[in-house]
């Protein structure tokens, strides 16, 4: 049978990692909730440097 091409979340691991995953989601959703205007500044800020990089990277290799 082929792989998947999609990723699988391990059903083992330990509680500490779900715990912890568990809870950087929901304080993302909740900044979402609370503060959508910050939100998504933010998300802007991230394709700001993502942006950046790709200039970068095309100045180097192109």
């Amino acid at each position: 049978m082929a792989k998947s091409p999609y990723p699988v979340v391990k059903a083992g691991g330990g509680l500490l990692p779900k715990v912890i995953g568990t809870l950087v989601v929901i304080a993302v959703v909740v900044l979402v909730i609370k503060y959508p205007a910050d939100a998504a500044r933010w998300v802007r800020g991230v394709g700001t440097v993502i942006d950046g990089l790709v200039d970068f990277l095309r100045a180097l290799f192109g």
